[in-house]
């Protein structure tokens, strides 16, 4: 019987360790923390955003993001959704391709995906750190790596992966954070911590315009956060990696441009001459943050509109439309939900994911150079690997046992 090593017990971990074992492969699983999954019950706050009906290659970055389309085409969503539901696990697919367990329950997931890997007769060590690879591959007939990234560095996230490939003279791409909140050294940015506004970021990469997204941000002591933040997150990280100037430009009223709020004040100004600008203000976004703006612009909270003159409507409806502030910083790889860079896919057979350099070396997810955007694209990736790397595998037996 052909003897198979998992190491990482993370989503293509466990995805691999059932698909083997299907097959009646002997498999063993080596995980690092007292539990598997852990990741995995933290995403989607708890919730796990656990694939995306659409995926295709621009849904990720990479130094080659070709890599992927042959798995996304092999193990898309109908192959996923076939298999999850054969082994007990309904999903909830939401209007913008969003997927979820149907229990909506992150702990759902992992469970089943354990208990029915253990109900096929795959071993677990967990507490296990395999420091020695090459050992590995010395007393299995093959071993997948699927240690997963330096992201969330509490959960366990590390670059054993990287450590591992370059014990085979693999080229590792540098790694960065991705999906991760930004840092702002600015004190309008700090007193407007706690508050969280519906809003439009645009980020700007040496003064160039180089991507706008629309969602929650949230202000915080460090800096910002949120899901707009997050979206642009990645290429922000590069950019501050290559030391480049890193900005961004937030419309605090996304469906209003200066000119069009300039003009409400003004309406304003004329019908309720009584408001103040703090009241109008208010009308419009958290008090918090009104009350920071209006201090930046030395604007007193009981300035009453009637005395605003059009200039000055203008001044307020452009700082409210236009916040400019500088990222100086990512807010690491802890914080991190997951990172670029890693294994050099040039190295990697993309219809198989075994090592050009080491016969029956297997990488699988996030450990390789492949980080997808949000929305369980990251999933996706770490799904359809798995089921490539099993796939050779399980062919390989079967071609020994004739």
């Amino acid at each position: 019987m052909k003897k198979v090593a998992i190491v990482g017990g993370g989503a293509s971990g466990l995805l691999s360790a059932i698909l083997c074992a299907k097959k009646s492969l002997h498999v063993e699983l080596f995980e690092q923390n007292n539990r598997c999954g852990k990741k995995i019950l933290v995403s989607g706050n708890g919730r796990c955003n656990i694939t995306n009906t659409s995926t295709c290659k621009e849904n990720y970055f990479s130094n080659n993001t070709s890599f992927v389309e042959h798995g996304l085409q092999e193990f898309g969503f109908k192959e996923f959704e076939k298999f999850i539901n054969s082994i007990g696990l309904l999903l909830d697919v939401k209007e913008d391709g969003r997927v979820y367990p149907l229990s909506n329950e992150a702990k759902s997931v992992v469970k089943i995906l354990e208990d029915y890997a253990r109900s096929l007769g795959v071993t677990f060590h967990t507490e296990t750190k395999i420091t020695n690879i090459k050992e590995l591959t010395c007393n299995y007939d093959a071993v997948i790596i699927a240690t997963g990234s330096r992201a969330a560095s509490h959960l366990g996230g590390n670059s054993d992966g990287e450590a591992f490939a370059k014990v085979f003279g693999h080229n590792i791409i540098p790694a960065y954070p991705s999906l991760v909140q930004l840092h702002v050294e600015n004190k309008l940015a700090h007193k407007m911590s706690g508050a969280k506004v519906d809003s439009e970021v645009t980020l700007y990469i040496n003064r160039q315009k180089e991507l706008t997204c629309k969602g929650d941000i949230l202000f915080t002591n460090y800096g910002v956060s949120g899901f707009a933040i997050l979206d642009i997150s990645q290429r922000a990280s590069v950019a501050l990696m290559e030391y480049a100037d890193v900005s961004i430009s937030i419309n605090l009223l996304k469906d209003f441009t200066m000119q069009q709020l300039a003009a409400h004040i003004n309406k304003l100004a004329k019908t309720m001459p009584h408001l103040t600008i703090l009241d109008i203000l208010a009308g419009l976004i958290p008090l918090k943050i009104a009350t920071a703006i209006l201090e930046e612009l030395s604007i007193e909270n009981s300035l009453h509109v009637k005395n605003i003159n059009p200039k000055l409507s203008k001044k307020i409806a452009n700082a409210l439309t236009s916040l400019r502030f500088d990222i100086t910083d990512t807010h690491g790889f802890r914080h991190a939900e997951v990172s670029g860079g890693g294994i050099d896919t040039s190295e990697v057979n993309p219809k198989t994911m075994e090592s050009l350099k080491q016969k029956n070396l297997y990488f699988c997810g996030e450990v390789l150079d492949v980080v997808g955007e949000r929305g369980g694209y990251n999933f996706a990736w770490a799904w359809a690997s798995a089921y490539l790397a099993s796939k050779d595998i399980i062919e390989k037996s079967v071609l020994d046992n004739r």
